[in-house]
C-alpha cells in the first residue's frame, strides 16, 4: 500500500510516455554519443562537427511558435506520434550517407521533431500533482533511462568491432524501428489531459500563429515571476554549454585522453547505471526540501568537476569524473523541470513551454549532441551559435570548450543564488 501510494502516479499519460520514451532513449543511448565519430569517418572536421550541431536546432525557429499552439488547440497524443513516425523516416538519411553532408541535411530535419514537444510537456506537468512533480520526473527518467543503460557500451563494442562506418549504420536501423514503435504506442495509449481551446484547427491561421508567437514573446515574458526569468536564462546557458562541448567529449577522449569506443560506452554505462540509482531519491528530496537548494548545490558541484576533464589522463579518471557529474546533474535537471512546472501559469503551459522546454537541461551533458524537449525556440540561435562555435574553439585549442562550460556555470550559480526562488503556491 505505501508503495502504491507513494509511486501512484505512476500510471496513465506519465507510464505511457515512460515506456516509450526508452525506447527513445535506448537508441540515441548507442547513437548519439558516437555520432561525432560518424562524422569524421565521412570527411568532417571538428569545425564540421560543429556546423552540424548548429543546424540541428534551426527547423525549431519555425516549428515551435506552431508547436506550441498546436499543443493548446489539437489533439497532442496524434502531434507526439506523428513526430515519432516523421523522425523514423529521416533516420534513413543517416543510414545510407555518402558524406557528412547527409548528416548535416539529417539534422536540419531532425530540428523540425520539435513539434512534439510542448505537447509533451505539457501532457506530463497536466498529469502530475504540483507535490509530486519532482519524484514523478525522476521516475520517468529512471524508467526510461535503466532500459538504456547498457546501449552505449554494447555501441562502442561494436564501432570497435565492425568499424564507425558500417557499426554506426546498423544503430540507425535500430534507431528507425525504435521511433517507429514508440509513435505507435504513443497514438494508441496517451490519453488527452485537456480539450483543445478551440475547434478544428485552420492551416490559414498558421502563419498568423507563427508571426504571434515571436510578437507576443515581450508580453508572455512579462507573465514570468522572477524565479520564471532567470530559470529560463538558465536553461538557455545550460544549452548553450553543452551546444559547445557536448559533441567533443567523445572526441577528446578518444583523440587526447586514448580510450577506446568501448571504453567510452562503458564510461557513460557506469555513470547512468549511478545516474539511475539516484535519480528517484533525488527526485523525492527536490518535493520534499524544495527546488532550488538543489540547484545551487548542483551549480557548485559542476563548476569545480567538470573542468577536471581536460586533465584527466586514464579510464579511472575520467569515470570518477563522468559519474560525479552524472550524480550531480541528477539532482539539477528534475529540481529545475519541477520548478518550471511550479511556476509556470497553466493556461498558457505549451507556450511558455514551446518558448523555453521543459526544464530538462543537464550541464555536462557527454551525449555528443544537445536538444529534445528542453529546448524552446528561445534557445535555439543561442544553441545554434554555440554549437558552430564549439567546432572552432576545439580545433584552436581541444581544452577550451571546458573552459566555456565553467564561464556558463558560474554565471548560472550566480542566476541562481540571486534570482531563484520555490514559490509559495505551485501552479496546478
Amino acid at each position: 500500500m505505501a508503495s502504491s501510494k507513494t509511486f501512484g502516479f505512476m500510471r496513465g499519460n506519465v507510464l505511457v510516455l515512460a515506456i516509450s520514451g526508452a525506447l527513445g532513449m535506448f537508441s540515441r543511448g548507442m547513437v548519439f554519443p558516437y555520432e561525432p565519430l560518424f562524422i569524421l569517418s565521412l570527411g568532417g572536421q571538428p569545425a564540421e562537427i560543429g556546423f552540424v550541431y548548429a543546424l540541428s536546432p534551426l527547423g525549431g525557429l519555425l516549428m515551435f511558435p506552431i508547436a506550441g499552439y498546436l499543443a493548446d488547440h489539437t489533439s497532442r497524443a496524434r502531434l507526439i506520434a506523428f513526430t515519432d513516425y516523421f523522425i523514423s523516416l529521416v533516420i534513413l538519411l543517416y543510414i545510407f550517407a555518402q558524406s557528412w553532408h547527409w548528416i548535416a541535411l539529417g539534422r536540419l530535419l531532425w530540428g523540425f521533431a520539435v513539434l512534439k514537444h510542448p505537447a509533451s510537456s505539457a501532457i506530463v506537468a497536466d498529469s502530475l500533482s504540483p507535490e509530486s512533480r519532482g519524484r514523478g520526473i525522476a521516475t520517468m527518467t529512471t524508467i526510461s533511462g535503466t532500459f538504456a543503460i547498457l546501449a552505449p557500451y554494447m555501441a562502442g563494442v561494436m564501432l570497435d568491432a565492425y568499424g564507425v562506418d558500417f557499426g554506426m549504420r546498423v544503430l540507425y536501423i535500430i534507431m528507425a524501428v525504435a521511433y517507429a514503435v514508440s509513435a505507435t504506442i504513443n497514438l494508441l495509449f496517451i490519453k488527452e489531459t485537456t480539450r483543445p481551446e478551440t475547434g478544428d484547427v485552420e492551416i490559414s491561421r498558421l502563419s498568423v500563429t507563427f508571426k504571434n508567437s515571436y510578437t507576443e514573446i515581450p508580453a508572455m515574458l512579462r507573465r514570468f515571476p522572477r524565479t520564471l526569468k532567470a530559470l529560463a536564462v538558465i536553461i538557455i546557458l545550460g544549452y548553450m554549454a553543452n551546444g559547445v562541448a557536448s559533441p567533443f567529449w567523445v572526441v577528446y577522449a578518444k583523440d587526447q585522453i586514448g580510450l577506446s569506443s568501448a571504453q567510452w560506452g562503458l564510461v557513460l554505462v557506469i555513470e547512468s547505471a549511478l545516474g539511475n540509482l539516484v535519480a528517484i531519491p533525488a527526485g523525492f528530496l527536490s518535493d520534499r526540501y524544495g527546488r532550488t537548494k538543489f540547484l545551487l548545490a548542483s551549480l557548485v558541484l559542476c563548476s569545480a568537476c567538470i573542468p577536471l576533464f581536460v586533465i584527466a589522463k586514464t579510464l579511472a579518471q575520467v569515470m570518477v569524473i563522468r559519474c560525479f557529474i552524472a550524480v550531480t546533474m541528477v539532482f539539477f535537471s528534475p529540481s529545475c523541470g519541477a520548478l518550471l512546472a511550479d511556476t509556470i501559469p497553466r493556461d498558457i503551459r505549451g507556450r511558455v513551454m514551446a518558448a523555453i522546454g521543459r526544464g530538462s537541461v543537464r550541464f555536462g551533458s557527454a551525449s555528443g549532441g544537445t536538444g529534445g524537449p528542453g529546448v524552446g525556440f528561445l534557445t535555439i540561435l543561442p544553441l545554434a551559435v554555440a554549437s558552430l562555435a564549439g567546432g572552432l574553439l576545439y580545433e584552436w585549442h581541444s581544452a577550451s570548450p571546458w573552459g566555456f562550460v565553467l564561464v556558463v556555470c558560474a554565471l548560472a550559480l550566480v542566476l541562481t543564488a540571486v534570482f531563484v526562488r520555490d514559490p509559495k503556491q505551485a501552479e496546478i
